[in-house]
This record gives C-alpha cells, structure tokens and sequence, in this order.
C-alpha cells in the first residue's frame, strides 16, 4: 500500500499538484490510472510515490514490495545478460552463477574433502535456488518475457546489444516477474508503470492487459492506450493542470469519461445562468446607482452578483497545446542522402550486413522490422551518432539531417530547457526561439528548468522543437508519438502530414504511418526496399 499525506510536487517554481489530506492512496485491488495533459506532473508525482524522488511537501509511506517502470530505465550494467536482469527480481541470477561455478568446481576436484566441501556448497545454494521458485520461477520468467515479445535468442544477449525497445521490455519483465509467484497465489506488489506499452507490439499488450486486469496487488499506470485503461482501470486520479489538483474518481475509466462530460455540461450551464442573472443585477444597480438614495441599494446589487459568480464551479480552461509546425526544409540537391554496403555488429551479433538505399529530396520513407532487427541502430548511423563496421553514407548537395531519438539522446538533461535549444539553433535570435518555445508551451521559469526533470511528453516536445529550429531537409523521426497526450499526437501528424521535406520514420503507432502517407518501406534485417501499400499498413502493429 502507498499513502500519500499532504502531497504538494514542484517542478523549479512550477507548482504541479497540492492533494491535501491522504486522498492519493492505493491499496490491494486498486487499479489506477492516473490522467493528465503532458506536464501536468504525471511522471513526478509517480516517481515521487515509487520512491524516487521527494516531494515538495507532504510524505510518502508505502509498505510492501513497489514495482516502477519509469519511461525511460535506466538498466546500470549493460554487459549483463538479458536473462540475468530478469531474474535479479528474485535474486536468483546470482544463485544461478554461484551454482554453476560449484558445479564446475565439481567436475575438476580430485581432492574428496574438497569435493565434499563443493557439494555441500551446492547443495545449500540448491536450496536457497528452490525457496524462490527454483527451476518454475526460471520457467515463469521466460514466459513472461515470451510474451513481450523477448526470445530465448534475446535473453541470452547482454543488454547493451538490444535496442532501447528491447531493454525497456526486459525491464518491464523484471518487474512483472517480481510480481508473480508463478503458483497463481496474490502478490501483494503494488505495480506503478509509465507508459508500459511503448514498444509493445498488440499481441503483448493483448496479454499485459490481462495480467494487470487479475494482478491482486495495488497498481497505478499512466498511459495513453484509451483500451488498456478502458479494460484495467476502476479508479482514476485526474491532474488538473491549470488547479494544480487531483480529482479522485472511483469508477471505470468510462465511467470517469462520461462524469467529465456531465460534470462540463453542468459547470457550463450553471457558469451561463449565473453570469446571466449578475449581468441583470449589474444593470438595474447602474441605474440604482444614479440616484443618491438608492446607492446603498446598487452596492449591494453589485456585491450580490459577484457572490454569485463566485459560488459557481469555474468552467475548466481548455488545455494548451502545442503549435507544431516544420518550416520549409533547407534546399539541397536531388538525392540528398546515399546509403552503401552499411553495416552494424555488435560483438558477435551481426545487425545488418551490406544495406544499400538513397534518400531522395521530399521522399518519405517507413523502415519496418520486428523489435530488435536494427531500425533504431539504422537512424543512429543515417544520424551519426553511432559508426557503422563497414560501408558509408554519402552526404549529396546542401544535407541537413534533423534527429529525433526514441529515448531523447539528443537532449542534455543536465542542461536547462533554454540551453538545449540554444545549443540545437546557435545561430538563432533569441526572440525567435523563445517565440518557438512559447509555441511549444515552454514560457517563464520552465525556460530554467533542466532537461532531466520534465516528463517524457515534455521531452518530446522540446526535442520537436530543436528539430523546427533546425531547417533540416531530412528528418530521421524514431518513435515521435511516443508519451504524447491525443492532441499533442494529433499536432506532430499534423505538422507530418504538411513537411515538405525528405521523412525516414521508425514507428509502432498506425497513425503516424498514415500521416505520413510514405512511398517506401525498407524492411530488416536484410534491407530490402519495397513501394508502400496497404498491408505493410497493417504490419505497423506487430513491428
């Protein structure tokens, strides 16, 4: 259970949420969804209630075991093995290796005491093994990892070598298998998960939504899958971003939708009948008021109508949104990209071998694959962040790439939001970026904020807007709808569907496919181009 007692979180001078009181709690069966417009502190207060952060006031208890997905994890040791990662949950990676060492130790000793010594050895770390689920929590743990999509061949790779796709899954695995005992018993774990379904294809979220549905313990997810939170949900926080409060619903999340819509429906009713009946007092109290014997009257005409105005619900102010649009791309040559021989290893983990491909002037181009097959690896190298083994990009006439990576590499979070786009638009005045910023809903203290700290459709909106700055003739977009809010996502189809430039997109989101309207796919591992059609359309989901 986590109890959160006069809760106030703060981003700089940003106030996010003041929940008076212990309102925000969760307990066994709750299955939470907490809502909000991007920036409306989602990411913060969960991170607060996992532990992770400190609040600005108030306190945070929680008892028992708490499971966090942030959005962007951050797994430590990248030469660790996928597997062993998983099963740390349970502590039982580092049973495995010490057993397989006695068991080595075992096979070499000639000495019988020290034989014996081994065995007994191995014998207590078989026994500590099996008061943890021993060989059927092994079991359990590939097949949860089985059905995120995670194969064995995967989770025998260090994790360094997966992509970021890839690495957030195992540690959404991890965390699942730390809740799950494997025999069907209660797991009293309370679950707190960021956009769990990032990177997800529909089959895995198909089974995560039914794990969270019959988990037992206490969960809270933010997500923007209207049918994970339609079908897991019984209880949503709402965080208003213009209040800086928390409203509790304790109901479905469509029940939550259809009390929002009445409850709209009555503040504006009442707002209208009010304003009405004080515009009548304002009136008759201008003429009462003319007259000295009646001023007495008019004054409280006047206060009558403002105690009226004050009485009634303020009807909610429509959330802000963000003004994206790519300005005209720089001019370049016919084909301002060229592709030859690229290839990428990774140890002995061969990526691709041998791509050829040109990137022609306004072309529009979607590169499939399922996870793992390289697509993230294929815009570092077309970006130059990472170096490919053999083979090369041939830059044609007036090039300008613009990056936008999946887990925000191309901003500095120990950098304030103002120092990253100055440091992504050096040459540019500084009324016009903070004109540009102003359209991206960064104004005031935010502008000093650092990078690190905003939540992850902040992120994505910042990172946008170095990429508007830039001018750029190619866009290398890797997941760009990812932790977006529905209206800041419309915004970026929008803004896609009128960029007169060349697009090279990476995306597991349908819309943003058809947004783009694209006329070639390029499909890994092997490379192979093909003309866009309408079942590579449907394949969007399962990449």
């Amino acid at each position: 259970m986590i109890t959160a007692t006069d809760l106030e979180v703060r981003a700089g001078v940003r106030t996010l949420l003041t929940a008076p009181g212990d309102a925000l709690r969760v307990q066994a069966g709750d299955r939470i969804g907490l809502v909000g417009r991007n920036g409306a502190g989602k990411t913060t207060t969960m991170r607060i209630l996992a532990g992770e952060g400190e609040p600005y006031a108030g306190k945070v208890i929680s008892s028992g075991e708490v499971g966090y997905l942030p959005q962007d994890p951050k797994e430590g040791d990248l030469d660790v093995l996928a597997k062993d990662r998983v099963l740390s949950a349970r502590g039982l990676d580092t049973i495995v290796r010490q057993m397989e060492k006695q068991q080595a130790r075992m096979a070499e000793l000639v000495d019988v005491d020290l034989l014996d010594e081994a065995v007994r050895k191995y014998g207590n770390l078989e026994d500590r093994f099996s008061s943890l689920g021993g060989y059927t929590a092994e079991s359990e743990a590939a097949r949860i990892c089985n059905s995120l999509a995670l194969p064995d061949r995967v989770l025998g790779q260090p994790l360094r070598t997966l992509s970021g796709g890839q690495r957030r899954r195992v540690e959404l695995a991890r965390i699942l298998f730390a809740a799950s005992d494997g025999s069907g018993g209660k797991s009293g774990t309370t679950l707190l998960l960021d956009e769990p379904t990032n990177h997800l294809d529909a089959d895995s979220i198909g089974w995560l939504r039914t794990f969270l549905q019959s988990h037992d313990g206490g969960l809270i997810v933010i997500s923007h899958d209207v049918d994970l939170l339609n079908d897991v949900v019984n209880r949503v926080w709402f965080l208003d971003a213009v209040r800086g409060e928390a409203d509790i619903y304790n109901m479905t999340w469509k029940k939550y939708l259809d009390a929002r819509a009445t409850d709209e429906q009555r503040r504006r009713r009442e707002r209208a009948n009010a304003e009405k009946k004080a515009a009548a007092l304002k009136t008759q109290a201008a003429k009462m008021g003319a007259k000295a014997t009646k001023a007495v009257a008019a004054q409280n005409m006047l206060k009558r109508a403002e105690r009226m105005l004050a009485e009634v619900d303020e009807v909610r102010v429509a959330d802000k949104t963000a003004r994206i649009k790519f300005p005209a791309p720089a001019p370049s040559g016919r084909t301002p990209l060229m592709v030859k021989g690229l290839t990428k290893t990774y140890g002995s983990l061969e990526i691709f071998t041998g791509i050829d491909f040109a990137i022609d002037r306004g072309s529009r181009v979607v590169v499939l694959g399922l996870n793992g097959a390289g697509k993230t690896t294929l815009l570092k190298l077309l970006a130059g962040v990472e170096t490919p083994d053999t083979g090369g990009l041939e830059p044609g006439r007036g090039l300008k790439i613009g990056y936008f990576a999946q887990e925000h590499d191309t901003l500095d979070d120990a950098a304030s939001v103002w120092d990253n786009i100055r440091n992504a638009s050096p040459d540019a005045g500084e009324q016009d970026l903070r004109g540009l910023l102003g359209a991206f809903m960064f104004t005031g203290p935010q502008l000093d904020q650092p990078a690190g700290t905003l939540s992850g459709g902040e992120k994505t909106r910042l990172a946008l807007a170095g990429l508007v700055s830039s001018a750029a003739n190619v866009l290398l977009l890797d997941e760009p709808t990812n932790n977006l809010d529905p209206v800041s996502r419309e915004q970026v189809l929008e803004a896609l569907r009128s960029y007169e430039g060349a697009v090279v997109l990476v995306t597991h989101d349908p819309g943003a496919a058809e947004a783009l309207n694209p006329e070639r796919v390029i499909l890994l591992p092997d490379g192979t181009e093909d003309h866009w059609s309408a079942e590579y359309q449907e394949l969007i989901e399962l990449a």
